[in-house]
């Protein structure tokens, strides 16, 4: 997945402008005393350039597994507090209540559910008492389409001969039902979602 985004790191920003107006919402969902903030598949960072400029003072830990992309984002943002981490957020201590805040937008639609209960695991206990998990993602509309989705993606790897531990840039989103479901489990409570015009779906999920 990292060859992937190495390969549009020239376009990457201009393809991904089209979601400007989730960028914005994405920032505005922060909580105003947000501090120390851990993004999870950063890229270079469109999030965050709208979340800098609400709040220059906050101090973010990105992780990605593209460093060519970590490296823009370091050149775009060297006035900021600011740590890269090029390595697997799965594999990745997340560490024990540091964060106010852990956020992912489009990053995590190419995972399978048993790998997200593992991860959400995780940021629920590297979260602070009271922080939230801020989600923008696609989601699927049905249960239907998210089967298919998934069966698709198992046929591709098995006729390619992808390892089950091997990353693709594949897509298959979970229902917002099952997305929060798995939330729920590892014991966030979701706050609120929202649906914007450029598509993305956004989850609020606290702490408590």
């Amino acid at each position: 997945m990292a060859d992937f985004f190495t390969k549009r790191l020239h376009d990457y920003e201009e393809h991904m402008s089209i979601w400007e107006k989730s960028y914005q919402m994405f920032a505005d969902c922060l909580p105003s005393d947000c501090r120390k903030l851990l993004d999870l598949g950063c890229g270079t960072g469109l999030e965050l350039d709208r979340i800098w400029q609400r709040d220059p003072r906050i101090e973010v830990t990105g992780i990605d597994l593209c460093r060519d992309m970590l490296d823009k984002l370091q050149a775009k943002h060297s006035d900021k507090k600011l740590v890269t981490v090029c390595e697997d957020y799965f594999q990745y201590d997340l560490g024990h209540e540091m964060w106010d805040a852990v956020i992912s937008f489009e990053s995590l639609y190419h995972f399978l559910p048993e790998q997200k209960e593992t991860l959400y695991q995780k940021v629920y206990h590297s979260l602070e008492d009271g922080g939230i998990f801020l989600l923008g993602d696609y989601i699927a509309c049905c249960d239907d389409e998210e089967e298919l989705l998934r069966n698709v993606c198992l046929k591709k790897r098995q006729k390619q001969g992808i390892a089950e531990e091997c990353f693709v840039h594949f897509d298959i989103p979970l229902t917002l039902e099952h997305e929060t479901r798995i939330m729920e489990k590892v014991g966030f409570h979701i706050e609120k979602v929202l649906e914007d015009p450029d598509g993305a779906t956004i989850i609020i999920a606290k702490k408590e």
